[in-house]
This record gives C-alpha cells, sequence and structure tokens, in this order.
C-alpha cells in the first residue's frame, strides 16, 4: 500500500474554489434559513447547479458511465464545501450513498443520470445507521415492495429510490420510482431541516432488482464511504465556526479592549484550533484510504466518525458562546451550524458506536 497523502492537490483545490463561489453566490445564510420556513424553501435549482454545471454528483462515478472518474478525495473536498455553508443539498444522499450502493451492484442505467445531474436518488436506510450495521429491507411479496422505513434522508428530493429488499438469499436492491403507485413520502419536522428526513412507505410498490446477487457488501461500502465522507462535512462546520469566532473576537469590545485579547477566550480559542487541526488529519486520513481502497479505509472511517462529530459540535457551541446575543439571534448564522453539527453527530453512527467498531477492528479488547 502506498503512504497516505493528506495534502489537497492543485485539482482539489481548484475543486474547492468552484463549489465555494457558487455556494457562496447561491446559498448564502439568508437563504439558507428558510429552509425553516412553512412550506419550507425549494432547494433543487442550486442541487442542479452542483450537480450538472459544477459535475459534483457525478465525481464518484466512472468515466466509463458518464462520470468524472475521481475519487473519495474530491467528494470530501465538496462535502467540507457543503459543511461551510450548510448546504441544504443531497449530496450525501444522492452522491455518495445511492450511488456508491448501486455502482457496487453493478446497476448502469440510474447511474448514468446520476452522474449527469438529471436524476436524483436516496439510499432508503434510516439516517441513523452505522457502517457494519445490519440493513433488514422491506418485503417483497406478489404485489410488490411493501414495509415502512424511517427517517430516510434526501427521500423528498429523490426521483428514484434505491430500496434494500429482504430476498430469499439475502438482501437485495432494487430500485422505486418515487412517484410510483404505492409509495409513500412523509416528511416531518427535523432538528435540521437543511437535511430533511422522511418516512417511506410502501404498499404494492413495483420494483425494479438491481444486479443478481445479494447487496450486504454493497450496502455496507456505501455506508462506510458515506461515514469517511460525512466527516469532511464535519471538518467544515468546524472550521466556519472557528474562523468566524476568531474574526469576531479580534472585532467585539468590551471595557475598551477585543475579547479576544481576554486571556480566557484565548484559551478557549487555541484549545478549539488544534481540536481542528487533529480533525483535519482524521477526516483527510479517512478520504485518502478511501479512495485508494486501503486496508485502513473501514479504521480511518471509524476514527474520523469517532473524533470529527464531537469536534463540529465544541466548534459551534463555542461559536454560539463566544458571539455573546448576537450568537443566539436567528438573523446570525450560528444556530445553522450548531444544529447541522448536532444532526451529523447522529448520523451514520454516534460516536460510540464507532468507538465500539473501531476497537473491534483493531481488536482491542473490552474490559
Amino acid at each position: 500500500m502506498s503512504a497516505a497523502d493528506l495534502l489537497y492537490s492543485d485539482t482539489e483545490e481548484a475543486l474547492r474554489d468552484s463549489v465555494r463561489q457558487l455556494l457562496a453566490d447561491r446559498c448564502p445564510p439568508e437563504l439558507v434559513v428558510r429552509a425553516y420556513d412553512v412550506p419550507p424553501q425549494d432547494f433543487s435549482e442550486l442541487w442542479r447547479r452542483l450537480a450538472a454545471d459544477l459535475g459534483v454528483a457525478g465525481l464518484l462515478v466512472p468515466e466509463s458511465l458518464d462520470g468524472a472518474g475521481a475519487s473519495a478525495r474530491e467528494a470530501a473536498v465538496v462535502m467540507e464545501e457543503i459543511g461551510r455553508a450548510v448546504a441544504p443539498v443531497p449530496f450525501l444522499s444522492s452522491a455518495v450513498l445511492a450511488t456508491v450502493a448501486l455502482l457496487r451492484s453493478g446497476e448502469t442505467d440510474t447511474i448514468a443520470g446520476l452522474a449527469g445531474g438529471a436524476v436524483t436518488a436516496a439510499l432508503v436506510v434510516p439516517l441513523s445507521t452505522a457502517p457494519g450495521d445490519p440493513v433488514t429491507g422491506v418485503r417483497n411479496g406478489a404485489d410488490g415492495l411493501t414495509g415502512r422505513v424511517t427517517s430516510v434522508a434526501g427521500a423528498r428530493e429523490a426521483d428514484v429510490l434505491v430500496v434494500p429488499v429482504a430476498g430469499p438469499d439475502g438482501v437485495e436492491l432494487h430500485t422505486v420510482a418515487r412517484d410510483a403507485a404505492g409509495v409513500e413520502i412523509s416528511p416531518f419536522l427535523t432538528f435540521d431541516m437543511t437535511r430533511p428526513l422522511a418516512d417511506v412507505q410502501f404498499s404494492g410498490a413495483a420494483s425494479s432488482r438491481v444486479g443478481n446477487g445479494p447487496a450486504e457488501a454493497a450496502l455496507a461500502e456505501a455506508l462506510q464511504t458515506a461515514a469517511a465522507l460525512l466527516a469532511s462535512e464535519q471538518l467544515g462546520i468546524a472550521r466556519w465556526c472557528l474562523d468566524t469566532t476568531l474574526a469576531y473576537t479580534k472585532e467585539r469590545k468590551q471595557f475598551g479592549r477585543a475579547i479576544g485579547s481576554y486571556q480566557a477566550i484565548k484559551h478557549r480559542l487555541a484549545d478549539l484550533w488544534f481540536e481542528v487541526g487533529a480533525a483535519t488529519a482524521a477526516a483527510r486520513y479517512a478520504a485518502d484510504t478511501c479512495a485508494r481502497g486501503d486496508a485502513d479505509a473501514a479504521i480511518a472511517a471509524a476514527l474520523a466518525q469517532a473524533y470529527c462529530s464531537g469536534v463540529a459540535v465544541h466548534a459551534a457551541e463555542e461559536c454560539v458562546q463566544l458571539h455573546g446575543g448576537i450568537g443566539m439571534t436567528w438573523e446570525y448564522p450560528a444556530h445553522l451550524y450548531l444544529k447541522r453539527a448536532k444532526s451529523d453527530q447522529l448520523a451514520l453512527g454516534t460516536a460510540y458506536r464507532h468507538r465500539a467498531r473501531l476497537a473491534a477492528l483493531v481488536n482491542l479488547p473490552v474490559t
């Protein structure tokens, strides 16, 4: 195996610049907060710009299937910028979870649409599902698919649902059109409305099976890849919170002094700076090992999730607190980052679950 490379390449930095510029122009905080309106803001045009104009939807898709032929490293850069802007786009649910599951199952028809941004998909599993968790799937009867799956990310925005189905030889993957008869999608109010969740009910829905063999390996890879890349989104959240808080403490004055000059504030920011630096190394290592198919990829993903999720929450909490009164207001975007950080902390397994998985992967005995 080649050595890990945690540095960003010129290509990755160019991709970052493009994504950051587009999100700055089309996804300012005053627009993001409208995800909490009733009815919520429609962000489909923003996703089309990212997916089609910049080609981020096809980053993980091979060029032979009309994708970009990139890797998890480039996808991680996009996830960082999505976290930095708390962008309400289905990149994780469609371009990572659903795309990787379909690719590893040998599906090609839907993949071409996903790569070009014309189609959006969602993997119908609870967002809380961690790598290594069993996925039982819905039932497939004579009349079609039957069953209910709760807390699915991206289902409301998806054109195609990628559904794990319990088969006689194990879990199968099926695709179902979102608007097909027998499919009911019920969005509900969540703590973080920038990544909306929905319950999906199947009542005799017609489906098409993907591939011929069991899908457990495809689902496991999709969940592990998503967990590795989610760490980069958490890193993007933490970096924005640190940079914004640092700038604010240099400007905000009390008793004639910038609050950042007080020793207690310096200590808090120094501790946070160290945590964000460590999270950078963990997230980059997870993305790099995932991209190379390294034997340590599962360990790196578990390590990154066990650490980065807590750092993102801590950074967001410090951002709210050190901004004082303004940090508590609806108009200031700090609350958006705290909500996304807390939501991410529960997505794809909690830190406790990942620490337990990490212990098993490195043969650390439980005492």
